[in-house]
């Protein structure tokens, strides 16, 4: 199985480097010295990593034969596709490859279907699922474990518990509207409470006069 693990940003330097964006969570094993990438264009590749360092939390590889500026220009938004076994797993507990969470189905602990894991989206702050709901609009649901409570792959599905609004806006107004509601009842009675005060004080003052 072919995934993308990077894409080639801009030269860093005069003898061949490039700044990655990273798009594995396993860059020391897919981007290491050594290893030989397909591309995207294929008509690049393929690319064999000749040395690679973090330099100001990026990370910077270079290729063998390309020794400068104007060859590392030319590779700018190249994807670097690596080889990966369709049944190997990643090292760490709760870990997984884009590939196992594709077309994953996408319920609520009630069972209520939300719909199917698209794409994956890799931002700098968490990753997202895109998921394609029944009716065919998408929704974005943040990887996190406040909200994907399970991910099941024998059963090929993930499980969420997404706070008011993060599906369907309208759960978000009612809640709103229950809020707003509940405060106006509270103000209410607030209200009531100093009613009674005042007109308890006033029959006090009465009674002294």
């Amino acid at each position: 199985m072919e995934l993308v693990v990077a894409r080639i940003g801009r030269a860093h330097g005069i003898k061949g480097e490039v700044t990655v964006e990273v798009r594995t969570d396993e860059p020391e094993l897919r981007l290491s010295p050594g290893a030989v990438l397909k591309t995207e264009p294929a008509t690049v590749g393929p690319l064999t990593i000749e040395t690679g360092r973090v330099h100001s939390g990026r990370l910077m590889l270079r290729f063998a034969g390309v020794k400068d500026r104007t060859g590392a220009e030319a590779l700018r938004n190249t994807l670097l596709i690596a080889e990966v076994d369709p049944s190997e797993l990643p090292e760490e507990e709760d870990e997984y490859y884009d590939h196992q969470l594709m077309d994953l189905d996408v319920v609520l602990e009630d069972g209520t279907e939300i719909g199917r894991i698209t794409e994956i989206s890799h931002l700098p702050s968490q990753d997202l699922f895109i998921v394609e709901r029944p009716d065919g609009s998408e929704v974005m649901i943040p990887f996190v474990e406040e909200i994907v409570a399970e991910i099941d792959l024998e059963e090929q599905r993930c499980v969420i518990t997404p706070p008011p609004g993060l599906i369907d806006e309208r759960e978000a107004i009612v809640v709103s509207t229950r809020d707003e509601d509940a405060a106006a009842a509270g103000d209410a009675a607030d209200a009531g409470d100093a009613a009674d005060a005042t007109s308890t004080d006033a029959a006090d003052s009465g009674d002294k006069a």
